[in-house]
């Protein structure tokens, strides 16, 4: 538990990371205009471009110089120097939605969550090409482009809005009975955005087989200050030190999903 002191410290520390997005952003959309160099990690449709490289850079050198005693979990390589959640971790994907930067120039966003201690204090997760900002700091709320998000209110899954791949149904045959219990399935293929949707009530749940700890620690931050529940698919708490699966959810249906889940 941070105390007030460390609590202000946190709120300078976040008017920092908004405006490094608010820059890396820019620098994004200006690379957007010329030709992108692509090159995939561990199979063909997990992509990689300059500019998720170079913006993990450029955050690894602000947060270097301006707090050295702060560490970075970032996709692209700085990951790998982090074991543990000791001290102030930033937990960054420069670009989650890699897929979609590349083939449709849109529905992306730079994703952080800053942890302390293991605890997420700070979450901010950025729609470049949306302008949107979600942002929340420990104890105060989480807001959208400075407004506040109200607490997630009560809702029933005939009434929600689920979001999933769709090709997790050939691995999750549970999944169908989601389906056929909700309102209607979407997917963005971006799970910052997803968990952020989940947080200002456009999505009622969202669940992943294989995510890692910057896939989702923004969106975490986020669902702690609306009452939001995440967790792996069969209850566990996350870790955020290895990839999981995932149930990011209403309060009020998640209880629900779960049950499901483990009639498979």
């Amino acid at each position: 538990m941070i105390n007030e002191r460390e609590n202000r410290s946190f709120e300078d520390v976040k008017k920092q990371a908004e405006l490094w997005i608010r820059e890396a952003s820019q620098y994004i959309k200006e690379k957007m205009k010329g030709t992108l160099s692509i090159t995939t990690k561990a199979h063909q449709h997990d992509l990689v471009t300059d500019v998720d490289q170079n913006v993990e850079k450029f955050f690894l050198d602000k947060i270097t110089d301006k707090f050295p005693d702060h560490r970075l979990m970032g996709e692209e390589g700085s990951f790998e120097q982090i074991k543990d959640l000791e001290g102030t971790v930033w937990i960054l994907d420069p670009i989650d939605g890699t897929v979609n930067f590349v083939h449709q120039k849109s529905n992306f966003a730079i994703s952080i969550g800053i942890f302390h201690d293991g605890e997420p204090i700070i979450g901010l997760v950025y729609d470049v090409m949306g302008d949107e900002l979600f942002s929340s700091l420990k104890g105060q709320g989480a807001m959208l482009n400075g407004e506040k998000l109200p607490a997630l209110t009560k809702n029933s899954l005939n009434e929600a809005l689920l979001s999933f791949n769709a090709g997790w149904l050939l691995k999750e045959r549970g999944l169908e009975e989601l389906v056929e219990s909700s309102r209607g399935i979407r997917s963005y293929a971006v799970a910052a955005l997803e968990m952020a949707y989940v947080a200002c009530g456009r999505l009622d749940a969202y669940i992943s087989f294989n995510l890692a700890p910057w896939d989702i620690a923004g969106g975490y931050a986020l669902l702690q200050e609306v009452g939001g529940k995440a967790t792996n698919y069969t209850g566990e708490e996350l870790t955020f030190l290895e990839k999981d699966t995932l149930l990011a959810a209403n309060p009020w249906i998640y209880d629900e999903i779960l049950e499901i889940a483990r009639k498979k």
